[in-house]
């Protein structure tokens, strides 16, 4: 629980936070040139890389060939190698079944690097008896211990290390390249035209994604490298439109999913077999958890975006059904009382507008506080205001049955029925392309005035 918190929950969480990070930053660019899945075949395609580079240095410290300090040393270095080895064969494999094969790049792509990933599998199988290779924490990392193994008399846990080098790589390369990384990310026919080599940008993105992979593989695992590639920059990409916000908001999410993960790998379990009486449950990984912690975090941005959530798009529905409401009810009013523009609240204006009456009351208070209305001697005067909003919305209505009659075959009911719903979303230029394009029309067809755009003052 939280109250046996020590330095090493410390450690495990700075090197989580490390790890996403590394991995939301090049994972932003991916997601922009709508090339997240190409990540996750990246962590794929290595995957063989990895454990034969982890095997060949099994085999010769067992030999005698190095001692366990060097192989620590190299240990690295001999990774970073063989994920290159297989990253670049791999690559090599899917253009040549693209192109022999003709199959869809996609396809390719999809074929190579999940065979790949289960040929890595098959050797930790084979492997395990006679190394160290566990396959969980292939998949969900092996970050509660590794902390333990530190830098010599530092007590900096080397993946720290490694995965702090691999952030402030990213970072640097992002503030050195930002532009030409913007410019081929969104236009690469504009990058070429002006000097910049989008392919080269390209391959260098791949290469950076391929060096974060590696460098997180050993601590957070294959499934939580995914998700850090992809969940913190899709949530960045829904709070913010802003180019530089994004990567910065994608880091800052990463790490906050590497806090959420492990408090939730520390409080989930015990809370489980408390409320549900359940002492057999196990613990559960911190890598494991960070993804859940991403979703959650993602799903609260889906929310709450201020600009695609769901609570921004509820409130967007409902200002426009209440406008819609407002422009009918200012339409009928303009309809009954067009000669005198006053109109009792009849009982068979809830008819008209298909609302219960009750409802429509909050709605005609709503319009006077805005200046449409007027309540006079038991009756409702159209204002200046909301003579003109009227008048514009049956123009609308009128000139769109006009337009409809004049291209289409159909029944009144059927012009009025079209009419009644495109009338709310016609804006001025629209209504005067459509009125210059019918010649400026009078009459709609049913033989009603269509009103002037700019109605004279004298009418209010």
């Amino acid at each position: 629980m939280l109250s046996d918190w020590s330095w090493l929950d410390t450690w495990i969480v700075v090197t989580a936070a490390l790890a996403a990070m590394s991995c939301a930053l090049p994972g932003t660019w991916l997601l922009l040139r709508r090339q997240s899945l190409l990540g996750d075949a990246i962590s794929h395609s290595v995957l063989p890389g990895i454990v034969l580079a982890y095997l060949l240095i099994d085999q010769l410290e067992h030999a005698g060939v190095v001692t366990r300090e060097t192989a620590l040393l190299i240990r690295h270095p001999c990774l970073f190698a063989g994920a290159a080895v297989t990253g670049v064969l791999s690559g090599w494999l899917s253009e040549l079944l693209s192109r022999i094969g003709r199959l869809d790049a996609g396809a390719a792509l999809g074929v190579v690097y999940t065979s790949m990933f289960a040929a890595g599998l098959l050797l930790i199988r084979l492997a395990a008896d006679r190394a160290h290779i566990d396959p969980g924490c292939v998949l969900y990392g092996n970050l509660e211990t590794i902390v333990t193994d530190t830098w010599g008399t530092t007590g900096i846990p080397r993946a720290a290390i490694m995965n702090g080098a691999l952030l402030l790589l990213n970072l640097l390369l992002l503030l050195m390249f930002f532009k030409e990384l913007t410019v081929s990310v969104f236009d690469p026919a504009m990058a070429v035209s002006i000097g910049i080599p989008a392919d080269r940008v390209q391959q260098a993105l791949l290469a950076c994604t391929g060096a974060t992979v590696v460098a997180s593989f050993e601590s957070v695992g294959s499934i939580l490298v995914i998700a850090m590639l992809v969940v913190p920059p899709a949530c960045a990409v829904l709070l913010t439109e802003r180019l530089s916000r994004v990567c910065w908001y994608a880091a800052v999410i990463a790490a906050a999913s590497a806090l959420g993960g492990h408090l939730a790998a520390l409080i989930v379990p015990e809370l489980t077999r408390r409320v549900f009486n359940w002492p057999e449950l196990g613990d559960a990984t911190t890598a494991g958890m960070m993804a859940i912690a991403a979703g959650c975090l993602f799903l609260l941005a889906w929310i709450c975006s201020p600009h695609d959530g769901l609570i921004r798009q509820y409130r967007d529905r409902w200002r426009l059904q209440r406008r819609i409401v407002e422009e009918d009810l200012l339409g009928i009013l303009y309809r009954r009382g067009s000669l005198l523009h006053e109109v009792s609240f009849a009982a068979d204006l809830g008819q008209l507008m298909k609302q219960p009456p009750r409802k429509l009351q909050p709605v005609l208070d709503r319009l006077c506080r805005a200046g449409a209305l007027n309540l006079q001697g038991g009756g409702y005067t159209l204002t200046a205001i909301g003579m003109r909003q009227a008048e514009s919305l049956v123009r609308s209505h009128r000139l769109w049955e006009s337009y409809l009659a004049e291209h289409f075959e159909l029944s009144d009911r059927q012009l009025h029925n079209s009419a009644e719903q495109f009338e709310h979303f016609l804006n001025p230029q629209l209504r005067e392309t459509l009125a210059e394009e019918l010649r400026q029309p009078q009459q709609d067809p049913h033989g009603a005035t269509i009103p002037p755009a700019n109605p004279p003052a004298s009418q209010s």
